[in-house]
């Protein structure tokens, strides 16, 4: 089951079900998170909720997509209640990857060294199996639900920035019950945009590098994932392809299990306020910047695979936008 947010030509919020090149409404259904509270409340998965209430036949997905009207497929009416995270080094192949995106910094040792001893952890202790608790993957914060930007829009680039680089990954999907617990509705596709040239930089500057905007979905994949997942990224320039790569994802290519990666989010007490939503970015091993390309404003990124439908596409524009220094003002 794939699911879709959207909104109607008169602004108004719905769900979808993706069927084809239809979109069904899902009945007395405004919001992905609202419909998973109920889920929760009434004891059943989202499936089955979905089911419940039942569908009516609803716009064309094409043309959803061509107007812009697709939301993430997950959000909460209250930006600041929806966390973005990530964890990095997960996927095998992921730690050479880092390796030469800092290739012009190989004097500094250090950097280098514990990318690979964190990426060993993982690699020995990132599976332990159901119920265990496996080595800690690399965490970082990327923003809240103010930094994300609908599938089809483009990044806003901040004047500041060094680069503006795509890393196409999965994304697990959660809202936190009335109970204090995490629950997963899915997976989406997710392009988790950061600054390649500051990291590179240092690798003490890794949490300034993901404090950008971000993309997920359109489509919200419900339940399981395949243990073997292969997608393409590619980036067009004027409407050329100037960069495509295979990515691969599902745990056969992760040196950490989902469980793990999950566990080590969510044991922090403070991640799991009641109503709460989380993305959370599983990682990935390939980077256009690792191959010397650098985006630019008017480029357009295209992230797909084939089990989560429509591809998200998004592209870069500069943002005007921009604090000086000293606009800080005592009281």
């Amino acid at each position: 089951m794939r699911l879709i947010q959207f909104e109607t030509a008169e602004g108004l919020r719905q769900v979808g079900l993706i069927e084809g090149e239809q979109v069904q409404r899902v009945r007395n259904a405004t919001s992905t998170r609202a419909l998973a509270l109920d889920a929760i409340a009434a004891g059943r998965n989202l499936r089955d909720e979905v089911l419940a209430r039942g569908t009516e036949p609803g716009p064309a997905y094409r043309e959803l997509l061509e107007t812009g009207r697709v939301l993430p497929p997950l959000d909460h009416p209250d930006p600041a209640h929806c966390l973005v995270s990530g964890t990095g080094l997960t996927h095998l192949g992921s730690a050479s990857t880092r390796d030469r995106m800092h290739q012009q910094k190989a004097q500094d040792d250090a950097t280098l060294t514990d990318t690979m001893r964190m990426f060993k952890w993982g690699v020995e202790g990132g599976k332990p199996g159901a119920g265990k608790v496996g080595a800690q993957p690399e965490w970082f914060y990327k923003g809240d639900g103010g930094i994300v930007v609908r599938p089809g829009a483009d990044f806003p680039l901040p004047a500041f920035a060094e680069d503006a680089g795509e890393e196409p990954e999965l994304v697990g999907l959660y809202v936190i019950g009335a109970d204090g617990r995490p629950y997963r509705l899915g997976y989406a596709l997710g392009n988790e945009f950061s600054d390649h040239v500051l990291e590179r930089r240092s690798y003490l500057y890794l949490a300034h590098s993901k404090l950008r905007f971000c993309a997920y979905g359109p489509e919200l994949r419900v339940g399981e994932l395949p243990a073997h997942l292969a997608g393409k990224s590619r980036i067009r320039r004027a409407g050329e392809v100037i960069w495509e790569k295979e990515f691969l994802s599902g745990e056969d290519n992760m040196c950490h299990s989902l469980e793990n990666l999950e566990y080590h989010h969510f044991k922090y007490a403070q991640f799991l306020r009641p109503g709460d939503v989380h993305v959370h970015y599983f990682g990935t091993a390939t980077l256009s910047f690792a191959d010397g390309i650098q985006a630019r404003p008017g480029d357009r990124f295209e992230i797909e695979m084939p089990e989560f439908g429509a591809p998200l596409v998004n592209g870069i524009a500069l943002d005007p936008e921009h604090l000086a220094p000293g606009a800080v003002r005592s009281l």
